[in-house]
């Protein structure tokens, strides 16, 4: 089954209706005879009839009062003489009317049907531009009808202007042509009735216009054609000249008002492609959230909106803006996605730009919803690998010092062996060392999990680094460690037990990698709003390909493992001092080794705070 067209605006039925009639009439009176009054009623009835079902309600009278007006003037010679009296004229009014109802209520039913079977078709701007079908199908829609009054180009004050203006100018033209009446012909007449009729389509549009025109064609009738101050036109010239000048007139009206709705839809077309295109950059901008798409939609069209999501059978709304209060109306954008709106401004928004902002938030939703799924599933990767390293420590790094506790704690209860002093001094310090090994491990590991579970919240306070310097370095050879720190440095805004773990990580990292007699360096010096600590050692470096992953928790160079640790001391490290608000980096040291480089912001003392008096 076709598509049912909706009816087609009067701007194009009445003149080609009121053509249609002309010519039947120039055609009746040029054969002189050879059409009855009964074929020429009934091809105005059909003409009537036709125009009347794809026409809109108003324009179905106006093509009947024409047909009449063809029926009864040219249905006898002399063709041109309109007696509105007779049984003729009667029989024609009576058809004509019928078929103008007739019509009308046709082409409600055909288009009700059409809806109906949403097979409906607008064609009411097909000359202007293709509607298509869109993709969003609506529960309690935009209603589609008043397209119409969004495309008319002039206001109803502006209409009441042209009503006036045509109250006015028609009564003061017909008295002055009156006067000098004996000066103009019938024709000069017209056309100045025609200027008048053009004035008043531009000020007020279509429908002032066409009732400027049969109110010029009654005060020409009336006033200009023989016999005066009678509705009869004795000359067939006069009645085709009167029938000529509403068609042009209702024609040229018709041109004029078309190309004002044509300026007035191009002007909202660009409203509409520049709102879309704010909504573009908005999207494009980072504010990619449903909410975000929302709420442009509610501030720009000053309307009310929700988004509705159906889950498990119920709407569930899931984001909105503005008020919803007011007319309404809901638009499916898919099969689980509806977007509500609220206002009067409502039916303002077309079809399209309803549909851009459904598919840019269903769009966004779908974004959001997978960024939250690549997170989780990111998070659970680390996890793995997390646990996977954590197995493979415990598997080896833990259980070498435990197998040295073991193994000194089973050899000094054996009762059948005499061990000296010196041998039992040498397992309790191998008990000692493989003791503290492991208390160094599973605090590391404790603080990484720490960092890794965000839990780690540092209290930070003024301090300075020549406090901490030496906490961090108990218990290694004063040989071993080589202090540049000036007395004059600032103090710095940090933790100072995270500060010190941090300190002792990289210091006891660089003197495992200190060549004998070459001790590691604490240099530290001030950068702006900034206090930097070098932990510098000469030993033999890290490539700069592996200076980003040896950062990574279980890393330990080249991931040949050792019995000195798990891979977490520098992991750790970083951890605690980006909680801290500081930055870690691994930097070459001129002549060869690795220089990591610890960075504080200075902490503002109470004295170095300006008051605005």
């Amino acid at each position: 089954m076709g598509r049912v067209r909706s009816q087609v605006d009067a701007a194009y039925i009445l003149p080609a209706a009121f053509a249609a009639l002309l010519v039947l009439g120039a055609t009746t009176a040029a054969l002189n005879g050879r059409i009855g009054p009964t074929t020429l009623l009934v091809a105005a009835s059909v003409i009537t009839l036709l125009a009347s079902v794809v026409s809109a309600i108003p324009a179905a009278p106006l093509v009947a009062a024409m047909a009449w007006l063809t029926a009864i003037g040219f249905s006898h010679a002399p063709y041109g003489q309109l007696h509105a009296s007779g049984r003729h004229a009667l029989t024609a009014l009576v058809a004509l009317a019928d078929c103008a109802v007739v019509g009308v209520m046709l082409g409600g039913a055909a288009r009700r049907v059409g809806r109906a079977r949403g097979q409906i078709e607008w064609s009411v701007f097909d000359d202007i531009e293709s509607l298509g079908d869109h993709s969003i199908v609506s529960e309690a829609p935009i209603p589609a009808v008043r397209l119409r009054d969004l495309a008319v180009a002039v206001s109803r004050r502006r209409q009441v202007a042209a009503v006036l203006f045509g109250s006015i100018v028609l009564p003061l033209m017909t008295a002055s042509l009156a006067a000098v009446r004996p000066h103009l012909s019938l024709d000069d007449d017209l056309l100045l009735y025609l200027i008048a009729v053009l004035a008043i389509t531009l000020i007020g549009g279509f429908w002032p216009a066409v009732g400027g025109a049969i109110a010029a064609s009654l005060l020409v009738n009336w006033y200009f054609t023989p016999p005066l101050h009678n509705w009869t036109i004795d000359s067939p010239q006069n009645l085709f000249a009167l029938l000529l000048f509403i068609t042009v007139a209702v024609t040229v009206s018709s041109v004029v008002h078309l190309a004002a709705r044509r300026a007035a839809l191009a002007r909202r077309s660009s409203k509409e492609s520049a709102t879309l295109l704010a909504l573009a950059r908005t999207v494009l901008g980072g504010d990619d959230t449903a909410a975000d798409v929302i709420n442009h939609l509610s501030q720009h069209e000053e309307v009310g909106a929700e988004l509705h999501e159906l889950v498990s059978g119920r709407w569930i709304l899931l984001t909105s803006a503005g008020d919803a209060s007011g007319a309404s109306s809901t638009s499916r954008i898919r099969d689980d996605l509806r977007l509500r709106l609220f206002g009067p401004r409502v039916a303002r928004l077309s079809a399209r730009t309803v549909e851009g902002y459904g598919a840019q938030a269903a769009a966004a939703l779908d974004r959001e919803r997978l960024r939250v799924q690549a997170a989780q599933a990111e998070m659970l990767a680390a996890g793995n690998r997390m646990r996977t390293a954590l197995l493979t420590a415990v598997s080896h790094d833990l259980r070498t010092p435990l197998a040295s506790v073991k193994a000194s704690v089973s050899s000094l209860r054996q009762t059948d062996v005499t061990w000296s002093p010196r041998d039992e001094a040498e397992l309790l310090a191998t008990i000692e060392e493989s003791a503290d090994r492991l208390d160094a491990l599973i605090a590391n590991l404790l603080d990484m999990s720490r960092v890794h579970t965000g839990s780690l919240q540092p209290l930070l306070r003024p301090i300075s680094i020549d406090e901490i310097a030496p906490l961090a370095v108990h218990g290694l050879d004063a040989a071993q460690v080589a202090f540049d720190i000036p007395d004059d440095l600032p103090l710095v805004a940090t933790d100072p037990g995270l500060l010190e773990r941090a300190v002792a990580n990289l210091v006891g990292n660089a003197v495992r990698y200190c060549p004998p007699g070459q001790p590691a360096r604490l240099v530290a010096r001030r950068d702006r709003d900034w206090v930097s600590l070098d932990i510098v050692d000469h030993g033999p470096g890290v490539p700069d390909a592996m200076k980003s992953r040896m950062f990574e928790p279980f890393q330990q160079l080249g991931d040949q493992r050792n019995t000195e640790g798990v891979g977490l001391g520098l992991a750790v490290a970083r951890g605690f001092v980006e909680a801290m608000g500081g930055t870690l980096e691994a930097l070459n040291t001129p002549g060869g080794g690795l220089t990591m480089r610890l960075t504080l912001r200075i902490a503002v003392a109470p004295s170095e705070v300006s008051v605005d008096q």
